[in-house]
């Protein structure tokens, strides 16, 4: 699969306002660290690609994990149990290609609590719309995943989250038009 090049260019004042079931979250994006994250988070922002889905990962004093698309048409419920959903099993989707990996060039690339960062298979080059927050520091993913942002408010939000809590919306403020 062809590696996808994000149209839009960080300008560095980047901030996801994500608005879950459980609260408000905000983000300054590191666009001058992890420029193709950073533009391919507010490109799937923008078109809307995260609202109504369901986080679907926890584990706790580890991660919550969101941005499948497989859990857009499952209940809340069903993404908490961890079953599957009338389009595959959460966790399996994306948006239909990936983005270079940007660990090896980030010059902050430093997992701690709140952080935002991208998931990806076992590809290094396999990113593609699932994020997680970190829950607490969590140095050894450093070497193996892109940080792209950093909670600045929300982070008690953050640790309230679980599988199956709703993403209501993700709203990039200070994006170039």
């Amino acid at each position: 699969m062809a590696l996808y090049t994000p149209a839009y260019k960080p300008n560095g004042k980047e901030i996801a306002v994500i608005t879950t079931d459980k609260g408000v979250i905000r983000v300054q994006l590191h666009g001058e660290d992890a420029p193709i994250h950073v533009g391919n988070f507010v490109e799937l922002a923008q078109k809307g690609f995260y609202d109504g889905l369901k986080f679907h990962r926890y584990v706790a004093d580890f991660v919550i994990q969101g941005g499948c698309p497989n859990t857009r048409n499952m209940s809340q419920e069903d993404v908490a149990r961890g079953g599957y959903g009338p389009d595959g099993k959460p966790g399996t989707g994306g948006p239909g290609y990936s983005i270079k990996q940007e660990y090896t060039t980030n010059p902050h690339n430093v997992h701690k609590d709140g952080t935002l960062a991208m998931a990806r298979s076992s590809m290094p080059d396999s990113a593609g719309s699932q994020f997680y927050f970190c829950l607490g520091d969590q140095p050894f993913l450093d070497r193996g995943y892109t940080v792209f942002g950093d909670t600045i408010e929300g982070l008690d939000v953050i640790w309230q989250l679980r599988a199956g809590d709703l993403i209501e919306s993700v709203v990039i403020e200070n994006a170039n038009e």
